[in-house]
């Protein structure tokens, strides 16, 4: 039986997880801002941390970007929402299928595609930026671009990420930070330099995300009603 379930489920859940979820979303008064840092660019990873992922999912939905799921139950899952949101996905992760879900990444990227990414998932530790990412953008050309998310009246999940779900109708931003570029000659030192770099870009924008939603601009986040 448990079996069976775990084939069924993410048919059965999945389309109305992704209604719900884009109902709520289009309830929200969204202000994006710095999103033409994207447009010039030929090829670009979009980076947010894990708990963060519902309001940029559904605010970039529909323009063919990709996003890496992993293999995991859950995995099949998200990969459903996020095809009914409109990506495409390469499935993989650190865990699992992890040398092919990169070179398939690299590959999409220098075709000109834009990926959307976390880089403390699928497990964390949250706000804890990993190699995979630097390794793509290096091998690829991409820049990584940081988001920071946040929603004025929202609920926090008790996970490891403290996954954020906003509140109806309430007011929230999406921030686009200034893209990052790792030098194709970059070794390990530099690329755990701009490792660090990015994981500093991703805490600071998100911490005024936080900020301009009223929050304590500080991990973790602290719950608002």
């Amino acid at each position: 039986m448990k079996k069976w379930w775990r084939a069924v489920r993410p048919g059965l859940i999945a389309w109305p997880i992704w209604l719900l979820a884009s109902t709520l979303c289009r309830t929200l008064r969204l202000t994006v801002l710095g999103e033409e840092k994207v447009q010039p660019l030929e090829r670009a990873m979009i980076l947010s941390w894990h708990g963060r992922t519902l309001i940029g999912a559904f605010q970039t939905r529909k323009r063919g970007y990709y996003a890496l799921i992993s293999l995991s139950n859950d995995g099949n899952m998200q990969d459903r929402i996020f095809r009914l949101f409109g990506y495409r996905t390469i499935r993989g992760s650190t865990g699992r299928g992890g040398v092919k879900a990169l070179a398939e990444c690299i590959k999409v990227l220098k075709s000109g595609a834009v990926i959307s990414f976390t880089p403390d998932g699928p497990r964390g530790p949250s706000h804890e930026a990993q190699m995979g990412c630097i390794a793509m953008a290096k091998k690829s050309g991409a820049r990584l671009i940081p988001i920071g998310i946040s929603a004025k009246r929202r609920w926090l999940a008790r996970s490891w990420d403290s996954y954020m779900i906003p509140k109806p109708f309430s007011p929230a931003v999406m921030l686009y930070g200034d893209p990052i570029l790792v030098p194709e000659d970059a070794d390990e030192a530099g690329m755990e330099e701009v490792r660090q770099r990015l994981e500093k870009a991703l805490t600071e924008i998100e911490s005024e995300a936080e900020r301009q939603m009223g929050h304590p601009p500080a991990w973790p986040p602290s719950e608002s009603s």
